[in-house]
């Protein structure tokens, strides 16, 4: 156990204070405060006050010192509470008394949260200000805060997000901006008669994407579970028992890579709507994103932590997944194309294969190693091979094809959807096909679910399904990393 000698010097000197106080008979972490006002509400009523004004109004607030200048007979400190709103406190001799401003100089530390009571001002530079009459301590720091003037490491914002919080107006802006978009999801969708459903996060199978899934235990059952990869086969179970528009805001769990675009545990969107295509779902989908990007900045233009400022308003544009890959390789790629063929281009462009792929594994790849990363502009890349899209409906015009599109934008994935596959003989061939390649060891392929195809069998009518990473929207809107818009992502352990 730690003890207060082992602590760095300026943790030991605010400890001692701590100390002090409660000798003194003095809390310094009160249960209540009487505050008045919100820092923010002190402003707003004297937006326009000129130089040296005695306003005659008696305020209490609260704030954590941010600044401080401790000097003669008049004191200052900088007050910022939890929206970044600012106010200055000014401590004189003259109002306070020497006892209470030798004890504001002898316990008071920046970082420290106080309450300070008296009457509203401004000061002879004009800033708005309280002129204490009295103060108290809030909440004693006992921890220093980093040098104000240093920019933050990415590993001390990410690990301490806590400290980012409080140093960086960005930090809480992003907080702001993720509960903005999360609140316009949930309006649109209610004005589209969509209900918000919740469905297990712990799983007897996963399924519903192809990819590594978290395995825990249930003691009571004696059984292992899974955390969900994707919420789509209960979605869809919801469809099967009659709730035709059906979305879900949930956290979803990936036992993979993490890196400036991906993350272990995530936000994900899925909605479900019946007698919709994947059309209908592109549609919704990019009058969703606009939304938020109306709600956010005010128009559809998005302005990134760069600087640069991007439209994403108007119509779309749509490529096929084949027909991208042939722009960028300049010769002919189709569903007809030989797998020889495309192992070829492939070659040619150091682009790495495993040796089992099939033609549609391997246009995917090619597409995601050359094409993905060129597209900036939103763009709906359509119409994947069916073996690389086993939950979705063939195409209507050509079977070896699935109604699917992926949703790029700034060279990303931020979407998918599909014409679901509504066949449970067809959903039920498929799904054997995936748990035999879980069986030869594939950690990603998905199990087949006997409960899902079972709901199937009751009839399930055409649907159109969308999912989408919030992390990934709020990355789009930004311009900055996957773990600057989750409020506390997961790290490495210390050490």
């Amino acid at each position: 156990m730690e003890t207060v000698d082992d602590l760095p010097e300026q943790m030991q000197v605010r400890s001692k204070k701590r100390a002090d106080m409660l000798d003194a008979g003095l809390d310094p972490y009160p249960v209540q405060v009487p505050r008045t006002h919100t820092l923010r509400a002190v402003r707003e009523a004297h937006p326009d006050l000129p130089a040296d004004t005695a306003t005659g109004e008696t305020v209490s607030v609260v704030g954590r010192v941010l600044f401080l200048r401790n000097t003669g007979k008049l004191c200052f400190a900088k007050l910022v509470e939890g929206d970044g709103s600012e106010l200055q406190a000014m401590l004189s001799l003259a109002n306070v008394g020497e006892d209470e401003l030798a004890r504001w100089k002898a316990q008071v530390d920046l970082g420290d949260h106080v309450l300070v009571t008296g009457e509203v001002i401004t000061s002879k530079r004009g800033e708005l200000s309280v002129m204490a009459s009295s103060w108290g301590m809030v909440a004693k720091s006992i921890r220093p805060l980093p040098n104000a003037h240093s920019e933050l490491s990415e590993e001390t914002r990410v690990r301490q997000r806590y400290v980012d919080l409080i140093m960086r107006p960005q930090a809480r802006d992003m907080v702001r901006t993720r509960s903005t978009v999360l609140r316009t999801l949930r309006r649109q969708f209610e004005e589209r008669d969509y209900l918000e459903v919740e469905t297990p996060m712990l799983q007897l199978l996963h399924g519903g994407a192809t990819a590594r899934p978290f395995v825990t235990h249930a003691n009571s059952l004696d059984t292992d579970l899974y955390l969900r990869i994707a919420p789509e086969l209960f979605l869809k179970r919801a469809v099967v028992g009659g709730i035709e528009r059906v979305f879900e805001l949930n956290r979803v769990f990936r036992n993979e890579g993490i890196d400036s675009t991906h993350s272990p545990e995530f936000a994900m969107l899925e909605a479900y709507q019946a007698y919709a295509t994947y059309d209908d779902m592109a549609e919704l989908t990019r009058e969703l994103i606009q939304e938020c990007v109306r709600a956010v900045f005010g128009s559809t233009v998005v302005r990134h932590a760069d600087g640069s400022e991007h439209d994403l308003g108007g119509e779309w544009r749509s490529v096929t997944l084949h027909g991208s890959v042939a722009e960028v390789v300049g010769s002919e790629v189709t569903p007809d194309t030989p797998v020889a063929e495309l192992r070829r281009i492939a070659a040619e462009r150091d682009v790495a294969l495993k040796e089992e792929w099939g033609a549609g594994e391997i246009v995917l790849e090619l597409f995601e190693k050359l094409v993905e990363h060129t597209l900036q502009e939103p763009t709906f890349v359509r119409d994947y091979p069916v073996e690389v899209r086993p939950l979705t409906r063939q195409h209507r015009d050509d079977a070896r094809l699935a109604e699917a599109w992926d949703l790029i934008v700034f060279g990303h994935e931020l979407a998918t959807a599909y014409s679901e596959l509504v066949d449970p003989v067809e959903q039920r061939a498929r799904l054997h096909a995936q748990s035999l390649l879980a069986a030869k060891g594939d950690p990603e392929a998905m199990q087949l679910d006997e409960d899902f195809i079972r709901a199937m069998e009751y009839g399930m009518p055409p649907t159109g399904g969308m999912g989408m990473g919030v992390d990934r929207l709020l990355m789009t809107l930004t311009g900055v990393g996957i773990r600057e818009t989750i409020l506390f992502p997961l790290v490495r352990r210390e050490g």
